[in-house]
């Protein structure tokens, strides 16, 4: 990999670039260390609403001027929200990152907040709350968190509720900004065809005057509780969440789940993929993740499964839990699954925007560049009983919940 160069705007902004010589293009990523956790009570999804607002114009251009100033040039534009950092993001072709830059400053910088235009947006993101309500498959991941952190700041949706969206005013958008779009909390990266010197031109001429000075809160960690939540759905499936609480990014066994996670569920020679779709054909999905925070994580399987189905599932899952407990994986199995996840890290190497991901939130998290090659020797060195020790202390059953939608019955 070639070197990560970093340096530090005056007022505290911070700017990443590893130059890759061999590419056309580049990944530009703006980010600001702010998500749903960082929300007020009374700010439920207000992260995500400024995310989409800033998408629909600023001092000097409309909302299709932003669009076409990336898009017409060749490259491409989006953003996302999470609960710990929003991100502003295009693809450029090599001799256009300067503008890239100044179209992604100019949308946080000076976005109108136009009330017209807000309440315009509101009603769009109500209609994704719907959207995502429809989507049972989609929707029981939030309601997982939410069953099982209940009030803490990272089990709260993403998305924020009706009630809160539609209550949002310029002056509380205005407010957020103020004091979360911050100096020390913004990050420029940028991977691919460009120096150094050109994308410190560049960031010095757009965001070299954010204000500065902010106060992050530190989060106590989640503590989930064990509970089965059956919610009654006019559907054809049950869709559902199986999980426990697992590790934050900062725990000394987070690879340890990392393989874990992977053997489990997080491929098609994965254990629950095999035994539930393959060997007995009781699902068309089934895999499992792991959420990892600053202050604590989850791991969930999940899944689709017919009603006639679902008590089996449920077995199997737990089956397959009490196994890797008992006596963790096989020593073919473990090699196997370790490759698996140290090739798609490589792999993901291959593109601009994975290059850009990686080095910005290892930036945020751990405030330094983390070499592949350290994550790779971290992964190779998970042992067995690494595994059995930490699937003891995670998957036991009276730790586990479920959250489940499906055609229940209402008794």
């Amino acid at each position: 990999m070639s070197e990560i160069q970093r340096i530090t705007l005056d007022n505290g902004v911070r700017v990443l670039v590893e130059p890759v010589g061999h590419v056309k293009s580049a990944a530009i990523g703006l980010w600001c260390k702010t998500g749903s956790r960082h929300e007020l009570d009374n700010e439920a999804g207000i992260t995500h609403l400024i995310e989409h607002m800033l998408f629909k114009g600023t001092e000097k251009r409309t909302a299709k001027q932003i669009a076409e100033a990336i898009e017409g040039q060749g490259g491409s534009l989006n953003a996302f929200t999470d609960k710990e950092s929003t991100c502003y993001y295009c693809r450029t072709l090599a001799d256009d990152v300067a503008n890239g830059v100044d179209v992604l400053s100019d949308m946080m910088l000076h976005s109108l907040i136009d009330p017209e235009e807000l309440n315009r947006e509101e009603g769009v993101v109500l209609e994704e709350i719907k959207r995502s309500v429809d989507e049972p498959s989609d929707h029981v991941h939030e309601l997982h968190l939410e069953n099982r952190w209940g009030k803490h700041p990272l089990g709260k949706p993403i998305i924020g509720t009706p009630e809160s969206v539609a209550s949002f005013t310029p002056e509380d958008i205005r407010r957020y900004m103020d004091r979360r779009y911050r100096a020390e909390n913004v990050l420029l990266s940028v991977a691919g065809n460009v120096t150094i010197d050109e994308v410190r031109k560049a960031a010095e001429a757009t965001l070299g005057k954010i204000p500065h000075t902010t106060v992050d809160t530190e989060l106590s960690r989640p503590s989930g509780k064990a509970s089965k939540n059956q919610i009654n759905k006019d559907v054809e499936q049950v869709h559902f969440c199986i999980g426990t609480d697992g590790t934050s990014v900062y725990d000394k066994d987070y690879y340890t789940l990392v393989v874990m996670d992977s053997a489990l569920g997080g491929s098609m020679s994965s254990r629950l993929f095999q035994e539930i779709r393959e060997k007995r054909g009781l699902v068309y999905s089934v895999g499992s993740y792991t959420l990892s925070y600053s202050s604590g994580g989850a791991f969930t399987v999940y899944g689709g499964t017919g009603p006639q189905h679902w008590e089996l599932v449920q077995e199997l899952v737990r089956a397959e839990f009490d196994k890797i407990m008992a006596s963790g994986c096989e020593e073919e199995e473990l090699a196997r699954t370790k490759r698996h996840i140290s090739g798609n890290i490589v792999l993901a190497l291959e593109g601009m925007s994975s290059r850009m991901m990686r080095m910005s939130r290892n930036e945020l998290t751990h405030k330094r560049d983390i070499p592949v090659e350290e994550t790779l020797k971290k992964i190779e060195n998970v042992t067995n009983e690494s595994i059995i020790e930490l699937a003891n202390r995670i998957l036991s059953a009276d730790l586990v919940s479920t959250t489940a939608i499906g055609p229940f019955s209402e008794e």
